[in-house]
């Protein structure tokens, strides 16, 4: 039998990729030996209750008000008031330049986020300073971490290229997420909550608080079920997260173990202009025509994947100026996506006829099988005047792409288990990074970053080839900050970003990296009552690979390299407390995004906007607090017109939209049994607003993703 040269390269690969997890699984666990061993010698060398040293965790890659660049932080109290079954970048969505959207219509299942136009590929996400994002796509899926939002601590979303991180290059924003600290005293937590489209969330937590003062175990379990605003939109999710904890003197070692099992009835294909008017829940996946002319729906068109991560933290304060951390982690991810096919050739299944019939409708299965790991660390230097983190990171990815046809309505010569085609990659980054702060007088302080990053990435596809690219990059920031006085600090960064191509841009041909220049210049005004941040920002692109509206056979944006892009604009955000009991938060971004001399297929379509990227884009969030511990919010968010596509195609502009959601929390205080019980109320889009938050274009005919009007969620949560 004659073996083909890709499966013969996948073959080789396989069994090299198999020894190195071995080997990889063998290091890991010999390590949380290591980590339970030097806590027992740890405990009996002392037993002094110590300072929290969670924040060495995240230092890395966090930033404070000192450092000029622009971010937001949202906190465990502000995220419980919504936590009720919706996605992370739905929590997240009244922060300053963020757009998001969701598949289902319902913010739960499949979500995406956008931010300064930015889409998630351009997102650089950690937890606790380790990268999370997919290293092929470069996206972020949050529907394979249902409920994670209940086991954050705090999270940081760092607008523009950021700080130095781990993980892909940010071209848009940074979200470091840190999770639970640990508990001194004794928890359980029940939490539930039950909403409309037949969302039900249940969550379990619960902490044995510092034993002996040293040692924590904590844990999570969560249910997530929703049948989705879309027909069919369905989502059975379920997670689960455990957290060791030892508490030294001077030391703090996490032992983490967390991650999900979903499966998500496909509603990513959108709907055209005519359905949208006439039936804006319709869903075309699983549709096909039964033998005797019916339409139909098949049961089972769902994505399931199943993802668990392992993570080893050991934060040492080796003394006053000295801290250092050092991380192990390992993801497993693997499941499928499954479609019905009508009148499929066989010959494009490796299926064999039996007789004459060469088509024939059947079911297949896509599957991804994956491997991720490595290392990150970091070592901070602190004195009066000058602050100094150094770090960096290895990790690797190996992931099998495979096909198997699980049914087919003809016979064929065919055995079960076949793989219709056997695809493999690689990923290979590494890079190490020197950050400082210097405080040259009381009120100018400067700030530098230095990375090196380098990425080896092998691919073998019918759809993207053979890659063998080896990118090396160097991304230079500096800045300057200057406090006027107590209340006003002043801030000029500049910040150069790199790039590599992500899988799907291979699969469009020949693809270049991305070059960023970001110059940001902001003002921040802090008082008791009054907290202004503001910015103006310049990003340059060269070879930026924009969004072109269009998807390919699975869902996937399709990007193009365009030569020179630019997006210029100003944000701003403020709290205001206007009494003690009326706050205001409103925020709004005003932005110029183009592409200069665009050239499509040859075309010329002079200086145009770039796709996916609002000319405005405000929020508000009105909070009245009549008695203790009773919250009412009003959350308001606006989204200017934009543009699907990069060539202004008048079809392909998508509506601006105002949308209006409600927000009420009350806390009892139990005198017995229970340390708090405190009732949730969300309602979504009061108003009713038909409204349409995503797109693509298929050609030149546009596809919406409708959004839910309105909806409720209602949720208890007991602690004690």
């Amino acid at each position: 039998m004659k073996t083909n040269f890709l499966g013969a390269e996948a073959l080789r690969f396989k069994g090299s990729k198999v020894e190195n997890l071995n080997r990889t699984k063998s290091i890991f666990f010999t390590l949380l030996s290591i980590f339970f061993t030097f806590c027992s010698f740890a405990q009996q060398q002392d037993s002094t209750k110590v300072n929290q040293l969670d924040d060495v965790l995240v230092s890395a890659v966090r930033v404070t008000s000192k450092t000029p660049v622009s971010f937001s932080n949202m906190d465990k109290k502000e995220i419980k008031y919504r936590n009720l079954g919706q996605d992370i970048p739905v929590l997240m969505n009244y922060l300053p330049s963020v757009v998001t959207t969701s598949d289902a219509g319902n913010g739960v299942g499949y979500t995406g986020i956008r931010v300064r136009g930015s889409d998630a590929t351009r997102v650089n996400v950690t937890i606790n300073g380790i990268p999370y994002n997919d290293a092929e796509s470069q996206g972020t899926f949050w529907v394979n971490m249902p409920d994670f939002a209940s086991s954050v601590e705090s999270l940081q979303l760092q607008r523009g290229v950021g700080t130095s991180t781990n993980g892909a290059g940010a071209f848009g924003a940074s979200l470091n997420m840190l999770t639970d600290s640990y508990a001194n005293k004794a928890t359980g937590e029940i939490s539930s909550s039950a909403g409309s489209f037949n969302t039900f969330k249940n969550t379990v937590k619960f902490s044995t608080g510092l034993l002996n003062d040293h040692f924590e175990i904590a844990g999570r379990l969560s249910t997530i079920k929703t049948h989705g605003y879309i027909d069919r939109g369905s989502a059975d999710l379920k997670s689960y997260f455990l957290q060791g904890t030892y508490v030294g003197k001077t030391t703090l070692i996490k032992a983490l173990v967390f991650g999900g099992t979903q499966k998500t009835y496909q509603s990513w294909n959108g709907i055209d202009g005519e359905t949208l008017n006439e039936n804006r829940t319709f869903n075309s996946a699983g549709m096909y025509t039964d033998e005797a002319g019916n339409v139909r729906f098949y049961d089972n068109e769902t994505d399931n994947y199943n993802q668990d991560h392992y993570q080893l933290h050991w934060s040492e304060s080796i003394s006053d100026k000295w801290s250092t951390n050092l991380a192990f982690h390992y993801t497993k991810g693997k499941g499928y996506y499954e479609n019905y096919k009508e009148d499929s050739d066989m010959a494009d299944y490796g299926l064999n006829p039996v007789g004459t019939v060469t088509e024939t409708d059947l079911i297949r299965q896509k599957w991804l099988d994956n491997d991720f790991y490595g290392t990150t660390f970091s070592a901070k230097y602190v004195t009066e005047k000058l602050n100094v983190i150094l770090g960096g990171g290895w990790n690797k990815y190996e992931g099998d792409h495979f096909g198997k046809v699980i049914w087919a309505r003809y016979a064929s010569q065919s055995e079960l288990g076949d793989h219709y085609y056997d695809d493999y990659s690689s990923k290979t980054d590494g890079n190490i990074f020197a950050k400082a702060n210097y405080q040259f007088t009381e009120k100018l302080s400067f700030y530098g970053d230095l990375q090196y990053r380098r990425v080896h990435y092998k691919a073998n596809s019918a759809e993207t080839g053979l890659v063998d690219d080896t990118f090396n990059f160097f991304n230079p920031k500096a800045g300057l900050n200057y406090a006027f006085n107590e209340k006003n600090t002043l801030y000029f960064s500049y910040a150069r970003a790199n790039r590599e191509p992500n899988r799907t841009d291979y699969e469009g041909g020949n693809v270049k990296p991305e070059k960023l220049n970001d110059f940001e210049l902001g003002w921040r005004f802090n008082s008791e009552k009054f907290q202004l941040n503001s910015n103006v920002y310049y990003m340059g692109y060269k070879d930026q690979l924009i969004l072109t509206g269009r998807l390919d056979d699975v869902g996937n944006p399709i990007r193009a390299n365009t030569e020179k892009s630019y997006r210029l604009g100003f944000e701003f955000d403020a709290t205001i407390a206007l009494s003690d009991k009326f706050t205001l938060r409103p925020n709004f971004t005003l932005s110029s995004n183009k592409n200069v001399d665009l050239a499509v297929d040859g075309e010329f379509y002079g200086t145009t906007k770039i796709a996916y990227s609002p000319e405005v884009i405000a929020g508000n969030v009105i909070v009245y607090k009549p008695i203790e511990r009773l919250y009412l919010s009003l959350l308001q968010k606006y989204v200017g017109e934009q543009y699907m596509n990069n060539i202004e195609l008048p079809a392909a502009k998508l509506a601006d939209y105002f949308v209006n959601d409600f927000n009420a929390s009350y806390e009892i205080k139990p005198k017995t049994i229970f340390q708090s019980i405190t009732i949730t109320a969300l309602v979504n889009n009061i108003f009713d607003k038909k409204y349409v938050s995503n797109g693509a274009m298929w050609d030149v005919y546009p596809y919406y993703y409708p959004q839910a009007g309105t909806n409720f969620l209602i949720g208890l949560n007991l602690k004690f």
